[in-house]
């Protein structure tokens, strides 16, 4: 077993009493030598703990300081960056802890963050302190951001990025709104350069609507089945106009139902895999939240990463106190979320364009659950008003090497928004085609044309 030979970091800080401020205290501020990893915890509220660790670019031409910084945020809600990100998408390793030929170091520094709170090895002690919408979220994350740029002062000056991927898309556009906030009000010292939404949850309803017509296209429902699926689409897209936003989270689980009845049980994830059968094995008391959870968070953190995190990851780091497991606490950030789930985040966008942030959505061709033609849908009820251009535009044609023949995504660029379409991918674009992730995050971050 490779052995992942690094000098832990540990980071507390103490917040105000109204949370208006920060103050850490030389003696509640621990840092080593370290080469090329740093992790910690920081108290974003009172008993809430968010975990972050952070991996030096590791480029052979280049130092991390000529390189960008890149957070990524992991969906779930509850999912873990620091491990199912890390060990199974784009960090130095793989869950077997061997060297990833495509990770990310490659082309950035990387800050996995373990959000909302509760997730992964962030948590709460107490049951009242568990994210309940956006705005908690967002604001958690500036605690931790304001920190780590004031005691990391050599990323302050660096192009700073944010990479998502599902619901870790929807946080991170609101997120990087806050970003902008402070950095206009002089509260944050960092150089934010755009966000990237990947299969991101933004709109539910527009994903939700396109799926009947994306499975029939693709011979995975036959007319019966497609109209039984439209119909139920059709009472989420109700529920959701009415502002019954749980409601529709529980149409929206028996929809999934009805999907999986009707396709004989196509992954959500990626079409052209079979999904696994769900096992109860929580105890959830509603069992409609039970399913959503069992289906969307709990396969992300079960098996040998379960093992791997709770295991030699949690030796290596050495600071995670022994009452905290990892992702024993993503069940009570998922059902804290649970009015956040349908409700949409269009209008965060619209504002981030109009600040001049690049946004970038990129999402994978064989994903189901924030299909493609979901996302088209709702940015062409983007404001923003060179969306038109956009549309018009014609994509340009990717491929992984001047002497490639087969084409691996598409793209298009409008000022400061980009779609990239990722062929032959999932939901986790980053595991199913980590060569063009790896190349669309050096064209996102003007690394190469």
């Amino acid at each position: 077993m490779a052995v992942l030979g690094r000098v832990p970091l540990l980071w507390v800080s103490v917040l105000g009493t109204f949370c208006s401020a920060v103050f850490v205290s030389a003696e509640m501020w621990k840092e080593t030598e370290v080469s090329s990893e740093a992790w910690g915890y920081v108290e974003v509220r009172s008993n809430a703990f968010m975990f972050w660790w952070l991996y030096y670019a590791d480029n052979p031409t280049k130092q991390f300081t000529n390189l960008p910084l890149v957070m990524w945020l992991q969906g779930g809600p509850g999912a873990s960056g620091c491990g199912y990100g890390n060990f199974e998408e784009i960090g130095p390793f793989d869950a077997a802890l061997k060297p990833r030929n495509t990770t990310w170091i490659q082309a950035a520094s990387l800050l996995f963050v373990d959000n909302p709170v509760g997730s992964g090895f962030s948590y709460t002690n107490s049951t009242t302190a568990f994210a309940k919408d956006l705005a908690t979220v967002s604001a958690d994350m500036m605690v931790l951001l304001k920190e780590f740029f004031k005691y990391k002062p050599e990323f302050q000056k660096i192009p700073f990025y944010i990479f998502s991927e599902s619901y870790g898309g929807k946080m991170a556009a609101a997120v990087s709104l806050e970003i902008y906030k402070a950095i206009q009000a002089e509260e944050i010292n960092c150089k934010f350069a755009g966000v990237a939404l990947g299969d991101a949850w933004i709109s539910p309803v527009d994903s939700v609507l396109s799926w009947g017509p994306y499975l029939y296209s693709t011979s995975l429902l036959d007319e019966e089945g497609f109209a039984e699926v439209s119909d139920s689409a059709k009472q989420v897209s109700d529920a959701v106009s009415r502002g019954e936003y749980k409601e529709a989270t529980e149409l929206w689980s028996r929809l999934e139902d009805v999907i999986e009845k009707n396709t004989d049980g196509v992954n959500f994830y990626n079409i052209l895999t079979k999904d696994s059968p769900l096992t109860n094995e929580l105890n959830f008391e509603s069992p409609i939240l039970e399913k959503l959870y069992l289906r969307h968070v709990n396969p992300l953190q079960k098996g040998n990463l379960d093992e791997l995190m709770n295991g030699p990851i949690r030796e290596h780091l050495n600071i995670i106190p022994d009452a905290v497991i990892w992702g024993a606490q993503a069940s009570e950030v998922f059902i804290n979320m649970e009015g956040d789930f349908m409700k949409p985040a269009i209008d965060t966008v619209d504002q981030l364009l109009a600040a001049g942030i690049n946004v970038t959505v990129y999402n994978g061709q064989l994903d189901l659950i924030v299909d493609t033609v979901g996302q088209e849908n709702w940015v062409k009820k983007l404001k923003w008003p060179q969306l038109n251009q956009f549309l018009k535009q014609k994509w340009k044609a990717l491929r992984l090497s001047p002497t490639s023949i087969e084409t691996a995504a598409f793209y298009k660029v409008r000022e400061n928004f980009a779609f990239y379409w990722i062929l032959k991918a999932g939901h986790m674009v980053p595991s199913d085609e980590g060569e063009m992730a790896l190349k669309m995050l050096r064209m996102v971050t003007d690394q190469e044309p």
